[in-house]
């Protein structure tokens, strides 16, 4: 085995965890500097320092963990953890050289902690990089970051303070509201809105064609039926690496302020998607489907086309939505129906072979008869 001029593998490690340990240095917090952070109350010591964060199982003597629920409460006594942000309605001792922060809600506390130990983005400074390709007709407004290798059409609009990281393109009069993020090798079609604090992750595609085909008069291939409407999305939108939303047919695909799109999410042509919408990954949504304020949709689901799923309405995973969904019903299943119904019938379901072997078993003692 060749050697790297005469390092082995071990030593390029250490070089490289040396390395980051000085270009990144470890941040580090009080368990008083955290329960102030979070609005908590502190149980214990408040001098203890935390480096990270890590689940209840596997933290070290320097890591805070978090406990939600009665079933972790169990493990606090084994772990290594001096440290835990803890539901206040859990009943636990911190016990000696350790340290509770009670607060109301321990996975909301937990998106604050993991702020503060959050490491700095990749480095994309304001100001359009050498090696991207603005037109001259684009507008860029205060602070704006263009990452290499990124184009920007004509007539494109792009607020102020939003981050084109390497290798994105937006294309001819799209708009991007402030304080956008785009990660590298989005596409953002033409006549695109994009609105404030986005974010948008890698490799999404905004804008492209619907899916939309007819058999050719004479029997003989597909009509390729136009997409000439865009794309409107709201405020506050998180959509999730490879996720594509299709430009509407007539006027625009739309998806509401604050919803939450996972990796790998469909949005077909003319969806109308309210506010704070939740999906998982790998959801797709038929053409013309109407989703109200507040749906979360598990992971897989589906929907087909021309339905509406009321506001609050929640699809478990792998669902498929073939009817509309009435506001506020859980359903599960394909075709996804009520809840507690489709429980009803997969635990039937299960005592179908026993059934099957009692019927045959009836039928031949009925012929011995």
């Amino acid at each position: 085995m060749h050697k790297n001029h005469g390092e082995d593998v071990g030593d390029i490690q250490r070089r490289g965890k040396n390395k980051n340990e000085m270009e990144n240095p470890m941040k580090q917090f009080t368990t008083g500097q955290i329960s102030k952070a979070v609005e908590g109350s502190l149980d214990g010591d408040a001098d203890i320092m935390i480096a990270g964060i890590e689940e209840i199982s596997k933290a070290s003597e320097n890591e805070v963990t978090f406990i939600g629920t009665k079933k972790y409460a169990r493990l606090w006594d084994r772990s290594q953890a001096p440290a835990a942000i803890v539901n206040a309605d859990i009943d636990l001792v911190p016990g000696e050289g350790r340290a509770l922060i009670r607060v109301p809600n321990a996975d909301l506390a937990q998106a604050q902690i993991l702020g503060m130990f959050a490491p700095e983005p990749p480095q994309c400074p304001p100001g359009v990089h050498a090696a991207a390709t603005v037109d001259a007709t684009a507008v860029l407004e205060e602070g704006v970051a263009v990452g290499a290798g990124c184009y920007i059409g004509p007539g494109v609009e792009i607020g102020a303070r939003t981050r084109l990281y390497p290798n994105v393109t937006i294309l001819d009069k799209s708009r991007i509201g402030s304080e956008t993020v785009i990660w590298s090798g989005t596409v953002i079609r033409e006549r695109c809105r994009i609105g404030s604090q986005c974010i948008i992750h890698p490799n999404v595609t905004i804008g492209a064609d619907g899916f939309g085909f007819r058999p050719a008069p004479d029997g003989q291939g597909l009509v390729k039926i136009p997409q000439i409407g865009t794309v409107v999305i709201g405020d506050g939108v998180e959509i999730g690496a490879g996720s594509c939303v299709d430009r509407g047919k007539f006027k625009a695909t739309i998806i509401g302020d604050g919803s939450k799109l996972d990796n790998h999410v469909q949005i077909a042509h003319n969806c109308i998607l309210g506010r704070c919408v939740v999906m998982a990954a790998h959801c797709a949504i038929g053409g013309s489907v109407t989703v109200g304020d507040g749906v979360v949709m598990g992971g897989g689901t589906k929907t087909k086309d021309h339905i509406t799923i009321g506001a609050g309405a929640r699809l478990g995973g792998s669902s498929g939505a073939i009817n509309d969904i009435p506001p506020g019903q859980t359903v599960l299943g394909l075709p996804a129906d009520d809840l507690r119904k489709t429980l009803r019938i997969w635990a039937a379901q299960k005592q179908l072979p026993d059934l099957v072997k009692q019927v045959k078993k009836l039928a031949g003692s009925g012929k011995n008869g």
